[in-house]
């Protein structure tokens, strides 16, 4: 999901007593402090239990340089929201965070994470989409830890029967969503339509699969104005105008999606790998009956946003070469399998995708790889919880046919342009 099984949560930040240090902005490639000692890492909850044992084995071989795991709110606004005020007071607290990819750029215009050295880390074994997360102003802000991209869950039984493949193209999705659901009693297809940051994820997902963008790559310009916006648009509110996606999706967040599949509901859905193991679970009514595939797009496979998370080191830790050495052990090759493997969250190394043994066990890799190398990021932006707000509030007017189409574009156009000029 957008950020890795997150939810929404409320949190007040207990900054008293934080010691403050540090300075205010890194000027140069790598640690501004560089110094060894213990840190802290702060991250999102360890839900499967994988990261402890990581933590342990650090511990047990660095004992002058233990790891201390905070572990955040579940939400990842609310983890927004924590690290942003410790950070903001210039606190010494965290020395490493794991934060989401869209927030890289906010935190390296703010001076709050250091810019490290590239030939530190085998940058060159990733894959290539995921390093671009990690980058702002021409260096390396934030190592890539885990990904994500978006994925078409298909129930292969239904098209089998239909003696149908899955679709590659928007125009085959509507028409097998028009004609074969209802044949078998179901719903067309379905993603995530609530106006929150998951609507924008599926918006950029449309305009990009129709080959256009909503900010120029650095952010500076509106682009979203154009006919493939457009385009990408009128896909989607075709789809609610037609009936083939059900109204009640406009409430759909990855959770809601994701059951309304797996009860058997849906033809399609577009949603995030861990779906992948949670409808192949004993229990699951779709258990053997389903497949993934790549998102379509306008004329071919589609582009998926990129999700997933990087490591970044604090402006104001005391301790920064622990610090990027503990960002080094987190993201080796072995430690991303064991991210996978117990923590089921998609891996930055390219080789991990093609290993066989993996595969046998995660059947959706070479699928998702190519997913990932497909996909773009979302806007770039500083200020990116405004610009996905814009976003959201204008096309959920759209499909809720409050206003026009033309008119929901002319709204985030005019809107975004606020927000870049307001930096």
């Amino acid at each position: 999901m957008v950020r890795s099984l997150a939810s929404r949560l409320l949190v007040v930040v207990l900054a008293a007593g934080c010691g403050v240090s540090g300075p205010s902005h890194a000027t140069s490639d790598g640690p501004t402090m560089d110094t060894s000692g213990p840190i802290t890492y702060a991250a999102g909850p360890d839900l499967t239990g994988y990261v402890h044992p990581l933590v342990d084995k650090w511990n047990a071989l660095h004992p002058a340089e233990k790891v201390t795991l905070l572990e955040l709110p579940a939400a990842a606004d609310d983890q927004h929201a924590q690290m942003v005020t410790n950070l903001q007071a210039k606190s010494d607290r965290y020395d490493v965070l794991n934060i989401d990819i869209i927030w890289t750029a906010e935190f390296a215009d703010s001076g709050w994470v250091i810019p490290l050295d590239r030939r530190q880390f085998p940058l060159d074994q990733f894959l290539k989409p995921v390093v671009d997360t990690g980058e702002f102003g021409g260096k390396l802000y934030g190592v890539p830890y885990t990904s994500n991209a978006g994925l078409l869950y298909y129930r292969k039984d239904i098209l089998d029967k239909a003696g149908k493949r899955p679709p590659k193209t928007w125009a085959e999705l509507r028409q097998l969503a028009k004609t074969v659901a209802p044949k078998y009693g179901l719903e067309g297809y379905a993603g995530q339509f609530l106006p929150y940051e998951g609507l924008t994820v599926n918006f950029a997902e449309a305009v990009q699969s129709a080959g256009g963008t909503i900010l120029t790559d650095d952010g500076t310009k509106v682009a979203v104005n154009s006919p493939q916006a457009r385009q990408g648009l009128d896909f989607l509110v075709q789809g609610f105008r037609e009936g083939w996606i059900p109204k009640r999706a406009l409430t759909f967040k990855e959770e809601e999606s994701r059951a309304e599949f797996q009860d058997k509901k849906l033809l399609f859905l577009r949603n995030w790998p861990y779906v992948y193991g949670l409808v192949s679970r004993p229990g699951s009514k779709v258990k053997n009956d389903f497949g993934v595939t790549l998102l379509p797009g306008e004329d071919g496979p589609g582009s998926s946003s990129l999700g997933g998370a990087n490591l970044a080191v604090s402006a104001y830790s005391k301790h920064q070469r622990t610090a990027i050495a503990f960002i080094k052990y987190l993201t080796s090759l072995e430690n991303e399998r064991v991210a996978l493997t117990q923590g089921s969250f998609p891996p930055v190394w390219a080789r991990l995708y093609d290993d066989p043994t993996l595969i046998k066990h995660f059947p959706y890799l070479p699928v998702l790889k190519n997913s990932i190398l497909a996909a773009k990021p979302r806007p770039v932006s500083p200020n990116y919880n405004q610009v996905s707000l814009a976003i959201s509030n204008a096309v959920s007017g759209a499909l809720s046919f409050r206003q026009t189409p033309d008119a929901a574009i002319s709204q985030m156009a005019g809107d975004l342009g606020s927000v870049i000029t307001n930096r």
